[in-house]
């Protein structure tokens, strides 16, 4: 797997590339957002590590450049978690992000799990409509104007296409799973980024947002004080 690391801190930088090499990706690595954005048009990566605070063009700045032309997972890093560069960088299409200073291994199971959901990949299975019982791995559902194609992780509303990262996949299919059904956060949580701890709520808050944006408003319902749901 290839991972483009965009961080300014020379010594970070470094440390990151040596850990991350060791657990066996091939790394590159970029000292600004203009470098990394030159770095990420020239060559292909399965995933991006972007640091928020960079100079010339910022980390959110380049998350949403990327964004214009690419699905790779994105793993945004901040030195501040409680700041408004987190909802930033996951309002821009961030998938995940870590608070530097960061543990290598907090690191490595944030890539593994982002990288799993764009490797995700269920077996075919036949075309019925949402709501016959508890849909099984591979089929096409249909909610209304959104058309769900699970073996070929294809999203229409209306008969159109729709893009969608890996997470807001991934989120998708976890509503799709339990049509009707009010999911709370923590589960959310649990079963898409995989955290096996308490989590920041936010990522799911922002990437609810992203869906509704994509996909229409009232697909997805907020039930406050206990979660979403995916209307039926």
């Amino acid at each position: 797997m290839r991972v483009l690391l965009v961080e300014d801190d020379e010594l970070m930088r470094r440390s990151f590339t040596v850990a991350l090499e060791r657990y066996g990706y091939e790394m590159k690595a970029a000292a600004d957002g203009l470098s990394g954005l030159e770095l990420f048009r020239d060559e292909e990566f399965d995933l991006l590590i972007l640091d928020v605070m960079l100079p010339g063009l910022d980390g959110i700045g380049l998350c949403r450049r990327v964004r214009e032309t690419s699905l790779v997972p994105v793993l945004m890093m901040s030195a501040r978690g409680d700041g408004l560069d987190v909802v930033a960088g996951l309002e821009a299409g961030a998938d995940d992000y870590v608070v530097k200073p960061v543990d290598t291994y907090v690191l490595v199971a944030r890539i593994r799990s982002l990288l799993r959901r764009a490797t995700y990949a269920p077996v075919p299975g036949p075309e019925r409509t949402a709501g016959e019982g508890p849909p099984t791995e591979g089929e096409v559902l249909v909610f209304g104007d959104l058309t769900l194609d699970t073996a070929g992780m294809e999203v229409f509303v209306a008969g159109s296409p729709v893009a969608l990262t890996p997470t807001e996949l991934k989120l998708l299919l976890e509503f799709a799973a339990h049509p009707g059904v009010v999911l709370e956060r923590h589960t959310l949580l649990r079963d898409v980024w995989e955290y096996g701890w308490d989590g920041d709520s936010r990522v799911v808050d922002l990437c609810v947002q992203r869906l509704r944006r994509k996909l229409g408003r009232d697909r997805i319902e907020t039930v406050r004080g206990f979660g979403y749901k995916l209307r039926r």
